[in-house]
């Protein structure tokens, strides 16, 4: 079964609010091997004007996979995640994420088009803080292979 382009444009409830802590944030930070020290030393945070730890930027892929989530587990997708290849991902920050953020993630369906026996979807995922303003806008772009 191929990806079913017929989703295109469709929005996905949003997932429940994420809530970033700050071991999350180190584990990530060094998981990634971000040593700068305003994701890890709480005094540094400070010191460089934020409110608390400081997510590494790719820390946003965390929250947007979960929410993708609704998408790819959704059986009208026709996506086999056994057969995902991770293609590309883009983000576009609006501010940091931030120990202690809310953070609510929508995905929406941009692009879902069949290419050969298998396809290729992008996803566009809206992270939004507890105040409601924008924190990062996620693309994402998967290849979903088909069958031998």
């Amino acid at each position: 079964m191929s990806v079913n382009a017929d989703l295109q444009g469709r929005v996905y409830p949003p997932a429940p609010p994420y809530s970033v802590g700050r071991e999350g944030i180190r584990a990530f930070a060094a998981a990634v091997k971000a040593t700068h020290p305003v994701h890890s030393d709480l005094d540094a945070a400070l010191a460089a004007g934020h409110a608390d730890l400081v997510a590494p930027p790719t820390f946003a892929v965390v929250i947007a996979q979960n929410a993708e989530g609704a998408y790819i587990q959704d059986p009208e997708s026709g996506i086999d995640f056994a057969r995902v290849v991770h293609a590309e991902e883009r983000f576009t920050h609006h501010r940091a994420i931030v120990a202690g953020d809310q953070i609510t993630a929508t995905v929406s369906v941009e692009r879902a088009r069949a290419v050969g026996t298998g396809g290729m979807v992008v996803t566009r995922t809206e992270l939004v803080g507890a105040d409601g303003e924008p924190v990062t806008t996620v693309l994402s772009t998967l290849m979903v292979r088909g069958e031998d």
